[in-house]
């Protein structure tokens, strides 16, 4: 197993500097201003249902959103805050009225009989309010690798022409909303819809490792 330091430039209960352990490496992220890989792919959602990204599409864009039921760093715990779960219908309320389409992806494969496998996605979305935010499965962590993606949460964000304009952290707090400082995520959406270019177009993603088979 190897171990993955990632720099946690944010409000964590942890000093600064978080190590994640999975079993293969993650392929290198995608580049902002890099065309959204498998756009057709078509994943289960926790309701039943299949999609693909380019069915989900709104007219500024899409927002992808790596999450998971199992991470503390989403779900909350003791040591680690909140979590950014919570947000996410905040997150979903924003990205409506800015007309981005938004999907949360569970790439967590080794994981799929400990907590994220399909049945427990729907429980979960049930338990937590998701409502009708699309939850989708990601078989073999096909869009994970395709991304990059390497953390839950670690968030991308295409405009219009389905390019990447942001990636990485919602906002600066895993701790609390009321402790948030910085709105990346808001910022880039507001940016872009009003067609702007997005700074910052990256941030560092904090959460657990994408759990991977290998």
């Amino acid at each position: 197993m190897k171990k993955y330091l990632i720099m946690a430039g944010m409000a964590l209960s942890v000093a600064g500097l978080v190590a994640f352990t999975q079993g293969t490496t993650p392929p290198e992220s995608l580049a902002i201003g890099a065309l959204a890989p498998k756009t057709d792919l078509k994943m289960s959602l926790s309701n039943g249902k299949e999609v693909s990204l380019a069915e989900l599409k709104g007219k500024n864009g899409l927002l992808v959103v790596f999450s998971c039921n199992t991470c503390p760093f989403v779900v909350g715990a003791e040591g680690y805050g909140q979590g950014w779960e919570g947000r996410y219908a905040q997150v979903q309320k924003d990205a409506q009225s800015m007309n981005f389409g938004m999907v949360l992806v569970n790439s967590n494969e080794a994981k799929r009989e400990k907590g994220d496998g399909l049945d427990e996605m729907r429980k979960h979305a049930e338990e937590k309010g998701y409502g009708n935010i699309p939850y989708a499965l990601d078989k073999n962590s096909e869009l994970a690798n395709a991304f990059g993606a390497r953390t839950t949460p670690h968030v991308y964000l295409f405009d219009k022409d389905m390019k990447l304009i942001y990636k990485g952290a919602i906002d600066d707090s895993n701790e609390s909303p009321e402790k948030v400082k910085e709105r990346y995520l808001f910022k880039a959406m507001q940016l872009s819809s009003s067609g702007k270019k997005v700074d910052p177009a990256e941030t560092k993603p904090v959460g657990c490792s994408i759990k991977r088979v290998g």
